[in-house]
């Protein structure tokens, strides 16, 4: 097959879980609209449903987190502490200053970039316990100057139907204090409507944007309410994609696919590699390293469902153009010239570049953002930044000799598209004049036109005036 002719699509011939979002957008618009008529009623139920805990109020507690982290492994601590180090170094580095355009003498246009007012950070809790995704989430948008964060984790029932305490510890070491023991599509829903609690202090006010990674059911609602809210991506399960020659380890790239397979029984591990003698020895590793494994029985399940599988391929160059058709969560390249292959890499959520930059390093503590796209959406979308949690603004400031110098042309433009009030909201400001507007008849005096303005005005004479 050539890879290069255009004749074959790729993206339908790569491994793909069967996640069919929009037949979950059905079964969550009920839930969510619950969600809006009834509030904190419809999430305490909720959390009954799904989670088997009742609550009175799913708003945390305060003092709840603080408990939590002063519990909390030091060990865990450390690493929660370090992981925050690394990725504040980062995410510092993304912050966008204004800039400000000088297009003419006397016309400008400043970009400036605020962020949104407020957050609805989602942290899942089915299979594995997620405190990383709580500094994924905060940190970023902590930089980004966002003055109010909520986070929202389900509630667990082995902890009193609190979020898990390690998730509850990462909050308070960020100083996150507004918690929510809300889980799946009600709580994407909360945020998205608020709601105003029965218990002093429990209401949640509506956010602007919602991240974070979840279940089918979590993307759903995301699909359903985005444009209510802003969204950063419709996480699905997790992926990881190996490009790799003979120089690989067969053991480092057995145990990366493991490392994501485990997360659940729809985790996408997929090997690209031009070595058949690679693929048999990583075959081998993996039979001996799953069944050593603590979730052999999920990761198992992973590898042999059909979004998982090892591809062959001519070369480098070819694998080059199917891991880029795949266009994965996370990759990694472990061929021997790696760092040159990983600049020809145009699709992926994150790139791992060598034997010593394994995912597990990205989930954790290199710095980079552990929320990625999945599903082939990193064709097209970023991973989780400080961008995510920002807007742009235009600011236009010209003077009056500008805006008059530019002026024909606005005119042009706005009567080539049928659009004279466009053209005359200048020629009204400028000595360049159009023809009278349609609404106004020349021989009126009710309508006569006002001289030109003089060439130098005085500030307090127009300040007065204004």
């Amino acid at each position: 097959m050539d890879l290069n002719d255009g004749s074959v699509d790729l993206r339908e011939l790569v491994p793909r879980a069967e996640l069919d979002v929009t037949a979950a957008v059905e079964l969550v618009r009920p839930v969510c609209e619950d969600v809006r008529r009834r509030g904190e009623a419809a999430l305490i139920e909720y959390g009954e449903r799904f989670d088997g805990v009742r609550l009175e109020s799913v708003r945390v507690a305060p003092g709840a987190a603080t408990q939590a982290l002063a519990e909390l492994d030091p060990a865990v601590r450390a690493a929660l502490e370090e992981s925050i180090r690394r990725a504040r170094k980062v995410h510092t580095d993304q912050k966008r200053r204004d800039v400000r355009t000088a297009v003419v003498p006397g016309g400008t246009v400043t970009e400036r970039w605020i962020p949104v007012d407020r957050v609805g950070l989602y942290v899942p809790g089915g299979l594995a316990v997620y405190p990383s995704s709580v500094v994924m989430n905060v940190v970023p948008a902590q930089i980004a100057g966002v003055p109010g964060i909520a986070v929202a984790s389900p509630p667990q029932k082995d902890f009193g139907g609190l979020p898990h305490p390690t998730v509850l510890a990462a909050c308070a070491l960020l100083g996150v204090e507004e918690i929510y023991a809300v889980g799946g599509a009600q709580a994407i829903a909360m945020f998205a409507y608020g709601y105003r609690g029965s218990i002093a202090g429990g209401s949640c006010a509506p956010v602007d944007v919602v991240t974070g990674p979840g279940n089918v059911y979590v993307a759903a609602a995301k699909r359903l309410l985005r444009g209510r809210i802003g969204i950063d991506a419709e996480a699905g399960p997790t992926e990881i994609a190996v490009l790799a020659d003979l120089s690989a380890s067969p053991r480092h790239v057995a145990a990366d696919l493991i490392s994501q397979a485990e997360h659940d029984p729809l985790a996408a591990a997929v090997l690209v590699t031009d070595s058949v003698a690679l693929a048999e020895a990583v075959g081998l590793e993996l039979a001996e390293q799953v069944a050593r494994t603590k979730h052999s029985e999920r990761i198992t399940a992973a590898l042999g469902g059909r979004q998982s599988a090892i591809v062959l391929v001519d070369s480098i160059e070819a694998g080059l153009i199917v891991v880029n058709a795949y266009a994965a969560e996370h990759l990694e390249i472990q061929t021997s010239n790696a760092r040159v292959v990983a600049g020809q890499v145009r699709n992926a959520g994150a790139v791992f570049v060598g034997p010593y930059s394994p995912v597990s390093l990205g989930d954790y503590c290199a710095g980079s953002n552990h929320v990625l796209p999945t599903g082939g959406c990193a064709c097209h979308s970023s991973g989780l930044s400080v961008q995510t949690f920002l807007k742009g603004m235009h600011i236009v400031e010209y003077t009056e000799a500008a805006l008059a110098e530019v002026a024909h042309h606005v005119v042009a433009l706005a009567n080539a598209e049928d659009l004279p009030a466009h053209g005359q909201a200048v020629t009204a400001r400028t000595a360049v004049q159009d023809e009278p507007p349609v609404y106004a008849p020349a021989a009126s005096p009710a309508f006569t036109e006002s001289p030109a303005p003089p060439a130098q005005s005085d500030p307090a004479v127009e300040e007065e005036a204004w």
